[in-house]
C-alpha cells in the first residue's frame, strides 16, 4: 500500500506521545492516587490514567488533528472514515501501578488501513522505551531487539494474564496456567499486557497467551513483536484479530508447540471460583 505519510514521520509523533503520556506516570509515581472502579471488579481508574491520556491525544491532535482514535478512557475520537487510527493505552498495568508495582507502561498503536503499523510502549519508571514500526525493526532504548531462539516448549519462560470475569467464567485461563508451569520452565503474570509482548519481542520470554483484551492493550505490542521476528495468531493458530480479545504471541520457535497445549489443556470445573 502507498503511505500518504512516511513511516518514520508516524513513529516519530508516537514516541512524542508516548514522552507525554510517560511524564505524567513519572510526575504521579509513588505518591496518593484517588483510585476508582470503572465497572467490573478490579478494573481501576486513577487520575493518572485520564491525565496522561489527554497529554497523548494533544499531541496526536497537534500533529494529525484529521486522523482517528480509539483510546480506552475516551472511546472513539477525531475523524471516522480516516485510514489512520491511533489506539491508545495512557496506562497499561493500571492496578500494577496503583500498588506501586512498576511494570506498567503507556501503549500507543496505530493502524493504517487496519494493518499495524506502529507501535510505541514507554515503561518510565523502569525508563524502558520500546518501539516498532513496520519495515523498520523494533528497538528498546533504540537497540535493535529480537525474539529469542528457544525452539522447545520445556525450556522456555511464558507469561500470561486473566480477564477481570476470571471469577464468573469457567474460560478463565487458570487450568492452562496451572498446565503449562509443569511444562515449562515457568509461567509469569506480568499485569500488563503491551510489556507482556515486548519481553517476548526482546528475548526476556519466549511466549505469551491471553483473553478477555482489548484493542488498546494489544496494538503496540504486536508491531513490536512482529517487527522483533516473533509470531502472533490465534490460539489455533489462524489469523489473529485485533479485536477477538485473544492473542497467542511467541518468538515463533515454540509457537505450534504451544498452540498444541492451549488446545488441549484439561479442564476442570474446580477452576470456576465464586
Amino acid at each position: 500500500m502507498t503511505y500518504q505519510i512516511e513511516i518514520p514521520k508516524l513513529l516519530d509523533v508516537a514516541l512524542l506521545a508516548a514522552q507525554a503520556g510517560g511524564n505524567i506516570l513519572q510526575s504521579y509515581w509513588g505518591k496518593q492516587l484517588h483510585i476508582r472502579e470503572k465497572g467490573k471488579a478490579g478494573d481501576l481508574i486513577t487520575q493518572v490514567d485520564q491525565q496522561a491520556e489527554e497529554e497523548i491525544l494533544a499531541v496526536i491532535d497537534r500533529h494529525f488533528p484529521e486522523h482517528g482514535i480509539l483510546a480506552e478512557e475516551s472511546g472513539i475520537l477525531g475523524n471516522a472514515d480516516s485510514e489512520y487510527l491511533w489506539v491508545i493505552d495512557p496506562l497499561d498495568g493500571t492496578t500494577n501501578y496503583a500498588h506501586g508495582y512498576p511494570q506498567a507502561a503507556v501503549s500507543i498503536g496505530l493502524l493504517v488501513s487496519g494493518i499495524p503499523t506502529v507501535g510505541v510502549v514507554y515503561n518510565p519508571m523502569q525508563n524502558e522505551l520500546w518501539s516498532g514500526a513496520l519495515g523498520l525493526g523494533a528497538t528498546l532504548n533504540h537497540q535493535l531487539i529480537q525474539v529469542s531462539t528457544i525452539d522447545k516448549l520445556k525450556d522456555s519462560l511464558l507469561v500470561t494474564g486473566f480477564a477481570y470475569d476470571r471469577t464468573e467464567v469457567e474460560d478463565n485461563n487458570y487450568a492452562e496456567f496451572c498446565y503449562l508451569t509443569h511444562l515449562t520452565q515457568g509461567v509469569r503474570r506480568g499485569g500488563s499486557a503491551s510489556l507482556d509482548l515486548c519481553h517476548v519481542a526482546g528475548g526476556r520470554l519466549e511466549g505469551y497467551w491471553e483473553r478477555g483484551l482489548k484493542p488498546w492493550d494489544l496494538l503496540a505490542g504486536v508491531v513490536i513483536l512482529q517487527e522483533a521476528g516473533g509470531k502472533i495468531t490465534a490460539y489455533d493458530e489462524s489469523n489473529f484479530d485485533l479485536y477477538s480479545g485473544r492473542i497467542l504471541a511467541t518468538n515463533g520457535y515454540i509457537h505450534s508447540q504451544l498452540s498444541k497445549v492451549l488446545l488441549n489443556t484439561p479442564h476442570s470445573p474446580d477452576f470456576v471460583y465464586r
